[in-house]
């Protein structure tokens, strides 16, 4: 039997009957599409979901890359196991898309993205927005999305839809290979009607596997981690994405070996658990950097080893260091000539702590005592950073931190990308649940926080989302507040304040750049960007969009305006200011380096100086091979 359908309809429907299975539990893979329409799509998709509005739940968005960004923090939220789709009409709508899908494809998580395209039947050439390519016919603006795409395919027959699909949603599901999936979809063909056999249409579940160690790697990682003496475990995304929480804390328990976390990892063990030390790289925590430099084993699970991570490969620099890479990634698990231990991460670790178990395998007592004794040291520093001897003074950044540590539980989620906020959450925040901690790292993309606010509170309407952002990020994008007050998603928004980029401010005064271009103020008669702070009112613009907006003056003020917030079941902002952003944090300073290079030749004492400084760090940079 067959159903007559357009394809936009045809792939609506399709999309509604995918099913994903993990451990027993099913749910939908696409939960809802996202979607702003245009010429490219308003009559194909625009109509299919309005056919099928009884099956496919739709939001309205205000930025193509926003949405992008929601369906993200949707499918972070949902452990990879649900996500959303995203369309846009053709030309800028879709090339909106890129930095969304650049996003999502480098932090493993599944996205959806149907962009409108041009006639595949060119009836008109060229038509409205489109790029025109002398030396290929078959090009348009949407190819900019295959380099930053786990899957992609233009659609140009109602036929090939069908193949095309299932790829689709094999790629989505794939623990491996799962990033942003493309389907381009001509604005002809989405309108074009076919006989479709309702096989296409049945019920699908995607099983998402938790596959094992081979056995020879795993007899060779417990021998290794049976002779290590300083072992230390990196604990990267893949820990939350295989839901792999309760197995990496009873690994850590049975063999008492220290759990570091880089970004994407961070709450992988409760932060007062004992073998917890926090973040590691270079915004990592000392008690972790020290450790990593010691190490003669690193256990990496779930962990990609960027730069952040390694402090661009001057962090690791025992005599004798090893890596053992639980990944279920191959290419991963082969990082930095480590032993591979290719396995979903739970397993993997179930696995070791079953063969450790057997040998009554444990680190030195002596060894538990020192990272024991450096854990406690380094809460003292947390401490003393969210300390506020004067409440009625303007607070730092590590005092807005402490205020919004000291009044949330472990049922708040708190989302940053960007800008400064990311190194001193990673050394001070302490994660209270599993996914508490969302840090977008991976791309650190400046206007993630707030459209991914959105999508977690949709995965998890009944938690208290945070967006954390800073005035750079929050210019970058806020429409998507539009888009909360539209459907009521009581998301919380913390907008701290410093009049500039504090981060990229503070890096440049550190590579010799004089932080240049990172303050937002007035130029002056020499042209730079010295004048006065800018008259802009943040607060004044988050109210404008719709939002309740709460003002704190003093610490005193944003303690008792996070508690209003935090009770709010609308959507509400606190906005307070901190120091400027040519002034220091009051977080402590990095622990580990990081490889920014710096002018060779420079006439200004502060590149010249900066450069000494680089030189001396590239000596100790160290290849494992």
């Amino acid at each position: 039997m067959t159903t007559r359908l357009t394809v936009a309809q045809a792939l609506v429907r399709f999309l509604s009957a995918q099913y994903t299975e993990r451990d027993g539990v099913r749910q939908r893979l696409i939960g809802a599409t996202w979607g702003i329409f245009g010429h490219g799509n308003v009559a194909g998709l625009g109509q299919a979901l309005v056919e099928y509005a009884d099956v496919m739940p739709y939001h309205q968005g205000r930025n193509e890359q926003s949405m992008v960004h929601a369906a993200v923090g949707y499918a972070r939220q949902s452990n990879r196991l649900s996500t959303h789709a995203v369309t846009t009409s053709i030309g800028p709508g879709a090339t909106n898309l890129v930095t969304g899908a650049a996003l999502a494809t480098i932090n493993h998580l599944p996205v959806l993205l149907l962009p409108g395209d041009i006639f595949a039947t060119r009836p008109a050439d060229p038509v409205l927005q489109q790029l025109e390519v002398p030396y290929a016919g078959d090009i348009s603006v949407n190819d900019c999305l295959r380099p930053v795409s786990r899957y992609f395919d233009r659609v140009t027959r109602p036929e090939a839809l069908i193949p095309a699909a299932l790829q689709a949603v094999r790629v989505l599901t794939d623990p491996v290979e799962t990033g942003a999936v493309t389907l381009a979809l001509p604005q002809d063909v989405q309108a074009e009607a076919y006989d479709w056999p309702e096989e296409f249409f049945a019920e699908r579940t995607w099983v998402v596997r938790r596959p094992g160690a081979d056995p020879t790697e795993l007899a060779e990682a417990v021998t290794a981690i049976r002779t290590a003496r300083r072992p230390l475990v990196v604990a990267g995304g893949g820990v939350h994405h295989s839901r792999a929480e309760e197995a990496l804390a009873e690994f850590a328990s049975v063999t008492g070996i220290p759990v570091a976390s880089t970004q994407a990892g961070k709450g992988s063990l409760r932060h007062d658990h004992p073998q917890d030390i926090g973040g590691i790289g270079h915004t990592g925590t000392a008690t972790a950097d020290e450790l990593a430099r010691t190490a003669d084993l690193v256990i990496g699970v779930g962990t990609r080893y960027t730069d952040f991570t390694t402090a661009s490969g001057t962090l690791f620099t025992g005599p004798d260091v090893r890596f053992l890479n639980l990944n279920i990634a191959a290419f991963d698990g082969h990082k930095l000539a480590g032993i591979p231990l290719i396995a979903d991460a739970r397993t993997g670790l179930e696995e070791l702590t079953a063969r450790l178990e057997m040998h009554d395998h444990r680190v030195a007592p002596s060894y538990v005592a020192e990272y024991t004794e450096d854990k406690d040291a380094w809460e003292h520093r947390v401490d003393a950073c969210f300390e506020a001897e004067e409440p009625d003074v303007r607070p730092s950044q590590p005092q807005v931190i402490g205020a919004l540590d000291a009044i949330v539980d472990e049922s708040d989620v708190i989302i940053n990308a960007a800008g400064s906020l990311p190194g001193d959450l990673h050394k001070l925040w302490r994660a209270r649940s599993a996914d508490q901690y969302h840090l977008e790292y991976g791309y650190s993309c400046m206007g993630y926080e707030i459209p991914a606010a959105i999508g977690v509170k949709i995965a998890a309407p009944e938690r208290n989302v945070w967006a954390l952002v800073g005035d750079g990020t929050y210019l970058m994008m806020p429409t998507e507040i539009v888009t909360a007050v539209q459907e009521g998603i009581a998301i919380k928004v913390l907008l701290i304040q410093n009049h500039g980029y504090a981060s990229i401010g503070g890096l440049s005064e550190s590579v010799g750049g004089e932080r240049f271009g990172t303050a937002y103020r007035f130029q002056a008669d020499d042209g730079t960007y010295t004048g006065a702070p800018l008259p802009v009112d943040l607060a004044a613009n988050a109210a404008s969009l719709g939002m309740r907006v709460l003002r704190a003056k003093t610490v005193r003020d944003l303690r008792a305006a996070l508690a209003e917030a935090r009770a709010a079941d609308t959507p509400t902002c606190v906005y307070v200011e901190t120091e400027t952003a040519d002034t220091v944090s009051g977080a402590p300073e990095a622990q580990a380096w990081w490889d920014v290079p710096v002018a060779e030749t420079a006439t200004r004492p502060s590149a010249v100086k900066a450069r000494e400084e680089y030189d001396r760090h590239v000596s100790t940079r160290r290849r494992h091979l």
